[in-house]
């Protein structure tokens, strides 16, 4: 499986790396244009893997018959039939005990998963973590024999380059393992619309469904992104890809490696980007940078003396293009270090330094509906400000967060989603627990549910 941006729908600039800089050079004779990647290949396809998800869903049976499908199409018996779907993506090895990384949405919501090695062995594996907000996933698989398995060794994806060559390697279609060759097409592209977390590696290398979650390597044999999505009108390859890049993919694993838990680190300032006019009234000569819109109180950036109306224009000697580049940063760092910024106030450049902690609780204040209930199955949450800055709220947003709905239950079919924020119902606000879980055990015969989701207002009449 691979994500597709389609054309149609989908409505960046590279980061100045303070590093030392490798030299490159073009072939010089006709022998070395003659050069193969085989060296490589055989070096990494082993611990490239094909993944193999399957999944259960619930289909709803209708009959054909408008006057029964109203009146009894809610019954147990009528309304549900298992349906068996797979989906086909690609990992690769990253430990010699056997941790994979993969795409979140190759084994997302999967009620088994195996593996397949390119020398044929397959393998059951275990779901060790699966973060939607990277749109990665780790994998892990024992070998019976206790042996070590071949891996792929993690490289600096910031010391990447336009125009460097890389390789893909996955299992297209289905078709079996696979490799292509590219160059690096661009980097830092945000504002693709995929992740959370904006920073993708472009790449001209093929790569179609079934690629996700394969490796993207240098020509050192080293991984550098995990293959994610690509931009097409057909469906296919048409010479853009995106990975998501090694640095991540690394904190990710580590996370893995760690119990499953991903901390990420809490800055506590909310940023907007700059256009033509706002950058000049600010005196600053290009749009580039991530403007500070609100800070959130006793945070580490209000701890570092940030500001609204402040630009951040780098972090730890990286220029900063946009927020999507500042989020990435920070989401990369390990928790209690420093990040050492560079800030634009009123015309003067200053410095300020700031240590990334673990997050304040999402909300100590949180509840699980039960009973016979429209809403049973929601589990939901005071919104706290670490929890607004994840919903992509102001750190004032008041209502309740729904924050998971239990597969199947009444919530879930009600259509609340992971996310929702419930501002009001049958005409009543709801700003904390107490008042939602009273409201959302009544069976009234109708509800009226104003809602927000993904920066909309959803207002909507269900019956109770």
């Amino acid at each position: 499986m691979l994500r597709q941006i389609v054309l149609a729908i989908l409505i960046v600039a590279s980061p100045v790396v303070a590093h030392a800089q490798t030299e490159r050079q073009v072939p010089q004779s006709q022998e070395q244009v003659q050069l193969s990647y085989s060296p490589i290949v055989r070096e990494v396809a082993p611990a490239v893997v094909n993944v193999y998800a399957t999944r259960v869903e619930q289909q709803r049976m209708m009959t054909g018959d408008p006057f029964f499908d109203r009146f009894f199409g809610d019954s147990p018996f009528f309304q549900q039939r298992p349906q068996t779907s797979q989906s086909l993506g690609s990992g690769v090895i990253v430990s010699p005990e056997g941790m994979i990384l993969t795409n979140n949405h190759v084994v997302e919501n999967a009620t088994d998963i195996r593996v397949v090695t390119n020398d044929g062995r397959e393998y059951p594996v275990d779901l060790v973590l699966a973060d939607s907000a990277t749109d990665l996933a780790v994998l892990s698989v024992r070998d019976p024999q206790g042996r070590d398995f071949p891996i792929v060794e993690f490289a600096d994806s910031d010391m990447l380059e336009v125009g460097d060559l890389v390789l893909a390697i996955g299992n297209p279609f289905g078709v079996g393992q696979s490799v292509s060759s590219g160059i690096v097409s661009a980097l830092a592209r945000t504002g693709m619309g995929i992740t959370d977390y904006q920073f993708f590696i472009q790449t001209d290398a093929a790569i179609n469904p079934g690629n996700s979650g394969g490796a993207l390597v240098d020509m050192n044999g080293r991984l550098v992104g995990i293959n994610t999505a690509i931009f097409t009108r057909s469906g296919g390859s048409q010479g853009i890809g995106f990975a998501i890049p090694s640095n991540m993919a690394r904190v990710i694993a580590a996370a893995g490696e760690d119990g499953g838990q991903i901390i990420r680190p809490w800055f506590g300032a909310q940023t907007q980007m700059l256009d033509v006019d706002l950058a000049a009234s600010l005196g600053l000569e290009t749009p580039r940078g991530a403007l500070v819109t609100e800070i959130a109180p006793d945070s580490p950036a209000a701890a570092a003396g940030l500001a609204s109306g402040d630009v951040i224009t780098s972090i730890d000697g990286i220029a900063v293009q946009d927020p999507e580049a500042l989020n990435y940063r920070i989401a990369t760092k390990r928790l209690d270090s420093t990040a050492d910024l560079v800030l634009w106030r009123n015309g003067t450049q200053l410095a300020a330094n700031v240590r990334l902690v673990a997050p304040p609780s999402i909300s100590a204040r949180q509840v699980t509906i039960s009973g016979n209930t429209r809403f049973s199955g929601a589990i939901a949450a005071e919104l706290s400000p670490s929890l607004a800055q994840e919903l992509g709220l102001g750190f004032s947003a008041q209502g309740i967060a729904i924050i998971d709905v239990e597969r199947g239950s009444a919530a879930q079919q009600l259509g609340l989603r992971p996310g929702d924020v419930i501002l009001t119902l049958n005409g009543m606000e709801i700003r904390d627990i107490e008042t939602f879980e009273s409201v959302a055990s009544q069976r009234p015969r109708s509800w009226q549910i104003m809602l927000q989701r993904g920066g909309n207002v959803i207002r909507s009449i269900v019956g109770g």
